[in-house]
């Protein structure tokens, strides 16, 4: 799965006491979020049920239920916040009753985003050696 987040300088909302509200701010500055969308989209109601209950592992049939979704859209938010190493992917049950569950990373906001800040380290760094051999070509094609 391709690890994708929007990187945007904003102010963080630390005046505001509302949780609702820094979520919405931060989830729509990251991109998981849209901008019409608002604390009650799927997209946010989904990363509300993991912030307020972080220990707790949720099946899809689970989330369709709480969130009344479909499952694809479940699945379309799931797999964002799984690509960013948010959640955490378990498989629970025996032989043909295997179900998958999902939970919070680490059941702890602030310890999953450490895995976002990784991923984000190592693509930046993938960039600043893109950009370092594009300028030897230039300089070599270009600039004898």
């Amino acid at each position: 799965m391709e690890f994708e987040i929007r990187v945007a300088n904003i102010s963080p909302p630390l005046h505001e006491d509302d949780y609702k509200k820094v979520a919405e701010k931060f989830l729509k500055s990251i991109g998981y979020m849209k901008e019409n969308d608002d604390s009650n989209s799927v997209s946010f109601r989904l990363f509300e049920l993991f912030l307020i209950y972080p220990n707790r592992q949720w099946t899809v049939d689970e989330l369709i239920m709480e969130l009344k979704a479909t499952k694809s859209t479940i699945y379309r938010h799931l797999n964002k916040l799984k690509s960013m190493d948010i959640l955490e992917e378990e498989k629970i049950g025996e032989n043909n009753k295997v179900k998958k569950t999902y939970r919070l990373r680490y059941g702890n906001i602030a310890k999953a985003w450490s895995f976002v800040e990784a991923h984000v380290k190592v693509a930046m760094e993938n960039y600043n050696e893109t950009v370092t051999h594009l300028q030897k070509l230039v300089e070599r094609r270009f600039l004898k």
